[in-house]
């Protein structure tokens, strides 16, 4: 007995010793970039960066998430709600196809939408070019031992290489100190560092040097009367032998032996000292020695990074090239247990990177924009991709980067209630599908997918699992007006379908997918799609919970438990056993369409689950069998996280595979053939980072679950992950964080931390029980 206990405590003790990575956690490369998709992103929050680690000359790309062109604007239609009528009446009468060109005539916003300068769209900040000359140029064409690596575990970007028998060394990152971009080169040799500054932009920027600084400013289109948004980039250098020149604009640097760059931006996003906080930075790193300035980025940076570890076993794979092992994965996943835990903690390198409590949160392409015209605007597309870049936040122990969409949400309830009003003429606010930093709400230009008013109410369950996570009631008594607001807007809208009696959205639409009618004739436009029965069902108990705890609204609080008995079901099963896209069982026009947005209430939501509602998830899987495995990287993540919440590891693990297949395409794709880039960036293509995102949040639910009631550890395991395995500080919801560990598929050891002692239901090894929490 007492040697039995002996060997229980130590393993608890090795457990809490052992939780670790693999190796440390690195992308790497033997070559430099020969495209955007294969360079390394960095980024703070604020600034990012993009080197290619070239020889000769070497691009950084610049970016600001701030950096946007456009301007606030409205472009609501108020006559729009006197076409609810007749639009309602002509679905009624199962004529959608008419009633969606009334929709497309009189319903959609005014202007051209997105596709208009007032929405405007984010932006590249621009180029950073470093042009070298080398003493024996010939020799730079074959350099040797070349290497290019970012570092996870403190968020900086390395280059070396050996040209004529010196050896250069490029470091890089953007630090979480003083707010600025730094590049520090050297040699191994004396007075061997010969290159150019250039730093520039494609459009609407002017750059000077002045007293050995660059500085390049502009300001971007608004298409309104008023100016658009203003910037500024400085770029200062600090030499160690060698001399500072200039030449056309441009800094020359000759004969040095170590040169450091620090470059500082800002935009007038949010008030008008942008200028002066660009010199402060500035001037606050360059009196910061080095040294002491990345020891105190990678100490912010690891504050927020080191809370988790995952630890999925010894694999068989080589270790090679990040490139080269992906393409060695695709042929044999089940040999290489790194790349998963890489590729999951880079989805939270690129959350810390590409977010901060007090900006913005990531947009489409997270911070890391290439181009003037980014794809879709990089916008806030509000039918899958902002959610899905904040899905992973929470679960993987990085809950306040949740607060900036709130923030960003929170801007859109002014402007939400003008378009509830002037389209349905309801009470509270609505987001359709498109949304940017200047608060827009309005419908789309085209009621195939403009018209998708699940946007506010989606939205709003990232806003709630965020308390969820966290149980902060103060956040609660601060989100808890735009939920109250949505849930208006819902509740003032439906409309009774006479068909069924039930209360629902009209007009409406499931996103982005359309059906044939009877007629042969095709729409988008319907009455009460799945989707919007689903949202609307979670938001009134989501609703009806807050006001209780805030002991608010007890009016509110009946009316909306009455509406709930209303509404549709959270599902409905099909003749062929699928789940309904729609009200009615119509054929989808493209049955392997990249949305799946029926099964939202299977994920985010909790509405179905194998164990409460086992014929619809049944119907969900029969719906996933149909849709089929590929598409955008974004769609193959959701269904990645669609077979976890199904318990089905082995299913989850292979999209996991086919969202990993290795690409270069960058053409705008919206079918089949996502993949993951050289720099494991998600390709849709091109790059969207929401496949990144719904991939990380994707392995945290085959990890743990907890949206059923209780915690359930190893939900979804896979065969391949199943040998041996540790896990540190994910959270569940209620606000535990989780550690555990397991053998042959069974977990062997675990704790739940609290910050008060209580009791938890926890499910571990298919057995539900109640545990006391360990004290944090």
């Amino acid at each position: 007995m007492k040697r039995s206990l002996y060997l229980i405590t130590i393993i608890c003790l090795l457990s809490d010793i052992a939780y670790g990575q693999n190796k440390p956690l690195k992308l790497w490369y033997d070559k430099p970039a020969a495209q955007w998709e294969e360079t390394l992103p960095l980024g703070n929050g604020h600034l990012g960066m993009m080197p290619d680690g070239g020889i000769n000359e070497e691009h950084i790309l610049l970016n600001d998430i701030t950096l946007w062109s456009g301007a606030p604007q409205d472009a609501n239609n108020y006559e729009a709600y006197k076409s609810l009528p007749e639009i309602r009446k002509l679905l009624a009468e199962g004529k959608n196809n008419e009633a969606q060109a009334l929709v497309d005539k009189n319903f959609i916003c005014t202007g051209a939408g997105s596709g208009s300068e007032p929405f405007g769209k984010y932006q590249v900040l621009g180029d950073l070019k470093l042009k070298f000359n080398y003493a024996n140029p010939d020799k730079a064409n074959s350099p040797a031992n070349y290497k290019r690596e970012l570092s996870l575990d403190n968020a900086i970007a390395s280059s070396s290489f050996v040209v004529d028998g010196v050896t250069y060394k490029r470091e890089y990152f953007t630090s979480f100190g003083n707010d600025v971009s730094i590049i520090k080169l050297s040699a191994d040799k004396p007075g061997q560092l010969n290159f150019i500054i250039d730093l520039s932009r494609p459009e609407r920027s002017m750059t000077v040097e002045k007293n050995g600084e660059l500085q390049m400013y502009g300001q971007l289109k608004s298409g309104t009367d008023a100016g658009g948004m203003q910037y500024l980039t400085k770029v200062k250098t600090r030499l160690k032998g060698g001399t500072l020149s200039h030449d056309d604009n441009k800094l020359v640097v000759k004969n040095a032996t170590e040169v450091i760059i620090y470059l500082s931006a800002g935009t007038n996003f949010r008030g008008a000292d942008y200028k002066k906080n660009v010199d402060s930075n500035l001037e606050a790193a360059l009196k910061t020695p080095y040294a002491q300035e990345r020891a105190q980025h990678i100490a912010k940076y690891q504050k927020l990074f080191e809370r988790v570890a995952v630890n999925l076993g010894t694999g068989t794979a080589p270790d090679e090239t990040t490139d080269k092992r992906l393409i060695s994965f695709h042929k044999n996943p089940n040999a290489d247990k790194y790349l998963p835990v890489l590729f999951y903690q880079y989805g939270r390198y690129l959350t810390i990177s590409s977010t901060r409590v007090g900006l913005l949160p990531p947009n489409l392409q997270g911070l890391w924009a290439n181009q003037i015209n980014t794809p879709w605007n990089g916008d806030y597309h509000l039918d899958v991709n902002v959610q899905m870049n904040h899905w992973p936040v929470e679960v993987s122990n990085l809950s306040e980067l949740n607060l900036p969409l709130a923030q960003l949400v929170k801007g859109m309830v002014k402007p939400g209630e003008r378009t509830a009003k002037a389209y349905y003429n309801a009470n509270g606010w609505v987001a359709h599908v498109i949304t940017n930093v200047w608060g827009f709400t309005e419908p789309g230009e085209s009621a195939s997918w403009g018209v998708t008013k699940s946007g506010s109410g989606w939205l709003c369950n990232n806003l709630w699992e965020h308390y969820a996570y966290s149980e902060d009631k103060n956040y609660l008594r601060e989100i808890y007006p735009i939920l109250k607001g949505s849930a208006q807007f819902y509740s003032s809208m439906l409309t009774k379908d006479d068909k069924t009696g039930w209360l629902v959205t009209s007009p409406s639409s499931s996103p982005e997918n359309s059906f044939y009618l009877p007629n042969g004739k095709t729409a988008s436009i319907c009455v009460g799609p799945t989707i919007d029965n689903q949202i609307i069902r979670e938001l009134f108990n989501n609703v009806i919970t807050a006001a209780r705890l805030l002991g608010k609204d007890e009016v509110l609080r009946k009316d909306l438990a009455a509406k709930l008995k209303q509404l549709p079901p959270a599902g409905q099963i099909s003749k062929d056993g699928r789940l309904m896209e729609w009200l009615e069982d119509y054929k989808e026009t493209e049955p392997q369409h990249r949305h799946i947005s029926h099964l939202y209430g299977l994920y985010p939501a909790s509405l179905i689950t194998p164990e409460a509602t086992p014929a619809l998830a049944e119907a969900c899987k029969k719906t996933l069998e149909v849709r089929g495995d590929d598409g955008p990287s974004w769609s193959i993540a959701y269904k990645l996280l669609f077979w976890a919440r199904l318990h089905d590891g082995n299913r989850a693990y292979k999209l996991f595979t086919e969202i990993m297949k290795p690409t270069l395409k960058t053409d705008i794709n919206y079918g089949a053939g996502g993949g993951i880039y050289p720099n494991l960036l998600s390709a849709g293509p091109p790059f969207q980072i929401d496949g990144n995102f719904g991939t990380t949040a994707g392995i945290a639910e085959m990890l743990i679950q907890s949206h059923a009631g209780f915690i359930e550890l190893l939900p979804a395991v896979p065969d391949s992950w199943k040998a041996s395995g540790e896990v540190k500080g994910l959270k569940a919801r209620g606000n535990y964080t989780v550690n555990f560990s397991w053998k042959d598929g069974k977990v062997i050891n675990y704790r739940i931390i609290s910050s008060r002692p209580r009791k938890v239901k926890v499910k571990i090894n298919g057995q539900v029980k109640t545990i006391s929490t360990v004290k944090a």
